[in-house]
């Protein structure tokens, strides 16, 4: 199994994850041809997606979804609450799905989870394959026990640091706005992010990519180092993944 980014932020994500014969990509949040380039960039021809999994409706994750599907006829996969509010739904194929049921696309098992973010249904994914794990969470305001048990046991983890707090309180931001990424509906804190790996089997990682980086209110060096804090560590496989370049592909073996 591998995976890699198209790009990770507030203008734009996309990941890939492959096994096999089967890619699948995780939510689009960028125009038709900004998305073309970066999967080419990462040599993916649209064509080969086997599906586009959607997490949530913010633009950020889906304004890109409709235009790419339509193109290369590509099915979309997203909860029953996400498909209520989308606005275009006009693609050749979308299943819905409960965010609490497991399915299958070829050689990747896909286990949706709940997660507490300010969207209709939100969700994000743990993917196995060949005894394998991937687990991706983002757009989250909290850790639940659910979560975290969802994520346990991960080969590799891609985990949203959105925010420094102190960078949050003293930024730009009006102050509706820092209520709602700061909120338990908003986005995870370095902190809150680096909190899930207390007690977690690190040992098995071989990969943490910390993701949807702010580009106001946190820097990588300040992710990393909360991370890095609570493995008592910071090793190689510890990354920042980019809103421009994205990540390059990774390998789980």
């Amino acid at each position: 199994m591998r995976f890699a980014m198209l790009g990770s932020g507030s203008r734009g994500n996309g990941t890939l994850v492959e096994s096999g014969g089967t890619r699948v990509l995780i939510d689009c949040g960028f125009a038709l041809g900004e998305a073309e380039l970066r999967l080419q960039r990462l040599g993916i021809e649209p064509a080969a997606l086997d599906a586009i999994l959607v997490t949530h409706e913010h633009g950020d994750h889906l304004s890109g979804v409709a235009r790419l599907a339509r193109r290369y006829r590509i099915p979309v996969w997203m909860t029953h609450g996400s498909y209520a509010i989308w606005k275009d739904r006009n693609v050749p194929h979308c299943l819905r799905f409960s965010p609490h049921q497991a399915f299958r696309i070829g050689e990747l098992e896909v286990q949706p989870y709940p997660v507490p973010h300010d969207a209709r249904e939100p969700c994000q994914y743990v993917f196995g394959a060949r005894g394998l794990r991937l687990g991706v969470l983002s757009d989250a305001g909290a850790v639940t026990p659910h979560m975290r048990a969802m994520l346990a046991g991960c080969d590799a983890l891609l985990l949203e640091c959105n925010y420094d707090p102190d960078l949050l309180r003293d930024g730009p931001y009006p102050p509706a706005l820092k209520l709602r990424v700061g909120g338990g509906r908003g986005h995870l804190s370095n902190e809150q992010a680096a909190s899930l790996l207390r007690g977690y089997a690190v040992r098995r990682l071989q990969h943490l990519v910390l993701t949807h980086l702010s580009e106001t209110n946190n820097t990588p060096a300040l992710a990393r180092r909360a991370v890095a804090e609570v493995l008592e560590d910071d090793p190689a496989w510890l990354v920042c993944a980019e809103q421009d370049a994205g990540l390059g592909w990774r390998e789980v073996v």
